[in-house]
């Protein structure tokens, strides 16, 4: 993408109204805009963001067996009347009526849409396992909607639901969530802690919370230290294995949300010296609950017994859009964002340091050229800002690498490549630096 075609609205300064630095950094690089209260235009830089996230998302849904479908986003509350929880949920859930006063609602989440579609077509237990997932826009009408996408009202979710027929294969599935959304947060440069969290309305009897710590999180969390010592499992899992014993040696350590938080458990079983109390940001949650939702839905499976019985369900949701913020806090400086190569908008940048200069213009097309040619995905800027301006711009908005390319390097035969996540700058032949920057596939953090 050339900058001088792209829509990239830049502020100078940052807003006043954000709080945290990630909603402020969005705001002033031109990701979003707001709409209204916890309501955001994604604008083009932020969108390819998403898209990224999305993607990798979808990637390591996909490694875990599970099959994607797209719901609506506006659901019949009669379907909700079934599983009684029309009535409980709250003023989050936003209600309407059609033209023939019909009762509709706005999704905040699809358990029952799922379980209405899986009654519909699935009879026996020879047809499962199954998790079906979808990436989809919700809302939820916060009383207070805040800290930018962390925590808006309407927002991109992944939401996946898994189909077995009995607790053994449920728990099965529900393991193979686990070890994806480790490897998924690991792609994206984020340390994700699994922790006992409350199942809250969704309901259940086991459910964990996938937390990013940081100090703007919004929630205090509770962990052994040496759980952010423990790397990813990492893309050559079997997920056909029995990946218990990777389970397990996740959650034998303590770790808990606020709400399941022991302090004399947590005394007793964490060494002082790894005693870890931090805030967090919940970027992924996931729940086992049964029967909660398939036996008043009559969600019903004929097993190799031949008896009837409720299908054993899952649910396992990733905040996607949430998620971008959540890497913000993570990745960043005095200077702007950092984002890891992954998830980047633009994973290159090229600055010509002299438009209108033939050398250096050829120079840059070639760069340009060969970069899309090995599959980057390069921003050239082409304008006529000064160099310290352009600068300042690649910074803020954290490209990985930046491509210097002037009439005084070129006449030595040299350009220059700088590192966004170190600070690094190495003086290169134009061909050496485009050799370093031949991309490698997903990598998962160790």
């Amino acid at each position: 993408m050339r900058l001088s075609r792209f829509f990239m609205p830049i502020m100078k300064e940052s807003p006043a109204e954000a709080q945290i630095v990630s909603h402020k950094l969005m705001l002033r690089t031109g990701m979003i805009r707001q709409s209204a209260a916890g309501i955001y235009t994604w604008l083009p830089l932020g969108f390819r963001v998403l898209q990224k996230v999305s993607q990798i998302v979808r990637e390591e849904q996909n490694r875990a067996g599970a099959i994607e479908l797209l719901m609506p986003t506006l659901q019949q509350a009669d379907l909700w009347r079934e599983s009684g929880r029309y009535d409980d949920y709250g003023l989050e859930m936003l209600r309407i009526k059609d033209r023939h006063e019909r009762d509709l609602l706005y999704g905040p989440t699809n358990e029952e849409l799922i379980t209405d579609v899986f009654r519909t077509f699935v009879r026996s237990y020879k047809d499962l396992p199954k998790t079906l997932y979808h990436i989809q826009w919700k809302f939820r009408d916060e009383i207070r909607p805040r800290f930018g996408v962390m925590r808006g009202r309407e927002f991109l979710m992944k939401d996946a639901y898994s189909f077995d027929v009995d607790e053994a294969g449920a728990r099965a599935s529900y393991n193979r969530m686990f070890i994806a959304y480790l490897n998924t947060f690991a792609r994206m440069g984020l340390k994700a802690v699994p922790m006992k969290a409350d199942t809250g309305p969704i309901g259940g009897d086991m459910s964990h919370e996938f937390i990013i710590l940081a100090d703007t999180g919004e929630s205090q969390v509770f962990c052994d230290s040496a759980l952010t010592d423990m790397g990813a499992p990492g893309l050559d899992v079997d997920f056909d294995a029995d990946l218990q014993p990777l389970v397990d040696a996740r959650t034998a350590l303590y770790a808990a949300t606020e709400e399941k938080h022991d302090p004399a458990a947590f005394a007793a079983q964490v060494p002082p010296e790894r005693q870890l109390s931090a805030r967090g940001i919940e970027v992924g949650h996931i729940f086992y609950f049964g029967e909660k939702y398939s036996a008043p839905m009559k969600a019903m499976i004929t097993g190799s017994d031949g008896k009837e019985r409720p299908a054993q369900m899952g649910s396992y949701g990733v905040g996607v859009s949430r998620l971008l913020g959540a890497i913000i806090e993570a990745h960043h400086d005095e200077l702007g964002i950092k984002w890891p190569e992954a998830v980047a908008p633009f994973d290159v940048a090229i600055v010509n340091l002299r438009p209108g200069d033939s050398k250096v213009d050829a120079a840059c097309e070639q760069a340009y050229a060969q970069l899309r040619a090995m599959g980057r995905d390069p921003l050239y800027d082409d304008t006529s800002e000064r160099p310290g301006a352009k600068f300042a711009t690649m910074e803020v908005i954290g490209i990985p690498f930046v491509l210097v390319i002037g009439p005084k390097g070129l006449e030595a035969g040299l350009v220059e490549l700088r590192e966004r996540a170190t600070g690094a700058k190495h003086e290169l032949s134009l061909e050496a630096a485009l050799n370093r920057l031949a991309p490698t596939g997903p990598q998962v953090a160790a």
